[in-house]
């Protein structure tokens, strides 16, 4: 199966959610006219990381994002990675990533298991519990945030379980760009799967964001690449490559995981 997808590699508006979704509105529209089967959002699109402020401008179960989704996929007749947003819940706000399909159909939500200290995560957001598998079109894939992408047998674990293609969302700092497309390229090779990672572009207070949204082949070859500005990068995947390349050079079939321990 050969997927279209559309990343939306967007300049957050720092703490301001009416403008988020009304760029997005927009970036949706503008996207459509590549004829994309997938569009995919960066991580806490509709607020960035303005984490002090996040139990007020914070979406309540995420029903405002939900909805706006579910309408947009039923207009455009498209699947929405839908990103990353601030989730809130009894219990606390969680970094949760929403997958909605083409009829408008909610059909996987993954919270970030791993948060990062380092940007004060832990201290404002609880982490998930779930695996980020889903499906769409009856194929398998899997979706991560962000920092997720330093664990490999995280994303190992999804691809034993059938993940073809991970899609990762971010909002990773330009200081770090070479990590973002070594990890990344690394993570595609490994697995033999398709990366389709969607960061966003901008700066807020205290980072200035990479971009540089990638498509990357089970080979580690890149398909399509952004630069540091708001932009809309499409590229094509083709799934039935992730089954030759696993055909090649059959690395699932040579492991030894009884041999390995932590």
């Amino acid at each position: 199966m050969k997927l279209n997808i559309a990343l939306i590699q967007m300049d957050i508006v720092f703490g301001d959610p009416v403008a988020n979704f009304q760029k997005a509105e927009r970036l949706i529209e503008e996207a459509m006219r590549q004829n994309p089967e997938v569009i995919v959002f960066p991580e806490l699109w509709t607020t960035g990381y303005d984490l002090a402020n996040l139990p007020d401008i914070g979406d309540t179960n995420a029903q405002e994002t939900i909805d706006f989704f579910r309408t947009k996929a039923k207009q455009y007749n498209v699947h929405f990675v839908g990103g990353s947003i601030a989730k809130k819940q009894e219990d606390g706000i969680y970094n949760t990533l929403l997958v909605v399909n083409q009829h408008g159909e909610l059909v996987h939500q993954y919270s970030k298991l791993h948060l990062f200290q380092l940007m004060d995560e832990h201290l404002h957001l609880k982490a998930g519990k779930e695996e980020g598998l889903f499906s769409l079109n009856n194929y398998t894939f899997a979706g991560q945030i962000c920092y997720d992408i330093r664990f490999p047998e995280w994303m190992r674990t999804h691809v034993l379980n059938g993940a073809e293609a991970i899609f990762v969302v971010a909002e990773w700092p330009l200081p770090r760009l070479h990590h973002w497309k070594t990890l990344l390229t690394a993570r595609a090779i490994e697995n033999q799967c398709y990366i389709i990672a969607c960061n966003c572009s901008g700066s807020n207070p205290s980072n200035v964001f990479a971009g540089h949204s990638l498509i990357i082949d089970p080979w580690g070859e890149i398909i399509a690449e952004g630069s540091e500005q708001e932009e809309i990068i499409c590229g094509e995947i083709d799934l039935e490559k992730v089954k030759n390349v696993r055909n090649t050079i059959p690395v699932f079939d040579d492991r030894k995981p009884n041999l390995y321990k932590s």
